[in-house]
């Protein structure tokens, strides 16, 4: 019964005699029907439709108003539900015999069981805001026709189901440059990755050897490529890959007969821009490993000297194991970093050289593809269709690699 009545807010609560909650909860659910009833209504109505009048209409902020409309709903709803969960609750206590609280001790239950509510939910409603509804507004424009050709306020935009996702994968210039794009940015992201991890566990390892003079000096000299700033450090090596003028062609290869087009073959510029990210890459892996390798216990090597281990067994079941657990999901971030590093490639050759029969460069990764479809084309559908596929293989990547480690399996263990 309490439950039936709430379906008004407030109305349960005042059946279970929770007066003063009661009458809160009819004046501020009444107040918002009032006030938000005809904007929710208007804004999903232009939501579904992206407007009918082309000279009053603009469909970008119809499709805003109606997001934001969706939002708003679906808290609202969850305050209703909440509601009714709370009559419902009161009930049963009162059948129970258990004494209806004072709005005081109500009060201080509240802020004594509910702290973190209080503290998650206003940033939650920021995350809404600031994170979920720019996704939103991606999601919705990859099934409309929004392109530089139909472009608000002159046109209006219309949905288009998964026209644009079948685009991609059908039309000829959209399917050769997606295959393209996305299997060098796969490639990219293993190799560069892989690389920068390995040199950096190779020398962590190696500087940590106890026969190592000068450790801190060795450490600071390693770390110097992270303290640069790595927009600076992409210039300069962009000067210096250089096809004509740059230092490594005209100091090094020209001694042997050779110019290599690091710029202008799509080949070598794939390999100068892997060289490029090991070296910005590889500091931060450094610290980071050199960090754990100082916290592994001593007496673990001295009991393996004792059983006989040799150096390669110890680094494969104490050294190795133990870095890897400690550092698994930090590794995992730079497998995604570097699947979105979008200075590097633009700063480099802005995606080039570019490709015939494709309008995607040579060394474009998904995320610099998107932005040259967004700002040099305009072509806002396709540029969002991209940039779904890319979040669902970055997600698809992560989830699996989390699960298949121990890093967040022992959680509660404190």
């Amino acid at each position: 019964m309490a439950a039936m009545l709430s379906l008004i807010p407030g109305l349960g609560q005042l059946y279970n005699r929770r007066w003063i909650k009661g009458i809160l909860l009819l004046i501020l659910g009444l107040s918002l029907i009032y006030s938000l009833s005809v904007p929710v209504f208007n804004g999903i109505a232009g939501l579904i439709s992206l407007g009918d009048n082309q000279e009053t209409d603009d469909s970008r902020s119809l499709l805003v108003q109606g997001i934001l409309s969706v939002i708003l709903l679906v808290i609202v709803l969850g305050l209703y539900a909440l509601n009714l969960l709370d009559a419902h609750k009161d009930a049963r206590k009162r059948q129970e015999g258990i004494r209806t609280p004072s709005v005081r001790q109500a009060f201080l239950d509240s802020w004594e069981h509910g702290f973190p509510y209080f503290v998650v939910i206003p940033n939650f409603i920021m995350m809404a805001l600031i994170v979920i509804f720019p996704l939103l507004f991606m999601i919705s424009l990859a099934f409309t026709n929004y392109n530089l050709y139909n472009s608000p306020p002159a046109h209006l935009l219309d949905w288009v189901g998964f026209a644009n996702f079948k685009a991609l994968f059908t039309e000829a210039v959209w399917s050769k440059s997606l295959l393209s794009v996305l299997s060098w940015t796969v490639v990219w992201t293993l190799v560069a990755t892989t690389l920068q991890i390995t040199l950096a566990f190779f020398l962590a390892v190696l500087v940590n050897d106890s026969r190592v003079k000068f450790k801190r000096a060795i450490r600071t000299v390693l770390i110097l490529p992270w303290a640069v700033p790595s927009f600076m450090t992409v210039l300069v090596f962009t000067a210096m890959f250089n096809d004509t003028f740059g230092a490594v062609n005209r100091d090094i290869f020209s001694r042997f007969g050779l110019v290599i087009p690091w710029l202008s073959d799509p080949l070598w510029a794939r390999f100068a821009i892997i060289g490029i990210q090991v070296w910005l890459g590889f500091p931060y892996v450094f610290t980071l490993i050199t960090g754990v390798l100082q916290s592994i216990s001593k007496d673990w090597y001295e009991a393996a000297d004792v059983d006989g281990g040799s150096r390669i067994k110890k680094f494969r079941y104490i050294t190795m194991p133990h870095v890897l657990y400690a550092t698994a999901p930090l590794l995992i971030t730079q497998y995604s970093f570097n699947f979105n590093n979008f200075n590097l490639i633009y700063l480099f050759n802005k995606g080039g050289p570019p490709v015939p029969g494709q309008n995607s460069g040579a060394t474009d990764i998904l995320i610099s593809w998107v932005y040259s479809l967004t700002f040099n084309e305009n072509n806002y559908k396709m540029a969002a269709a991209i940039s779904i596929i890319m979040g669902l293989v970055v997600a698809a990547f992560a989830f699996y690699q989390f699960r298949k480690t121990r890093s967040f399996k022992e959680e509660d263990m404190y």
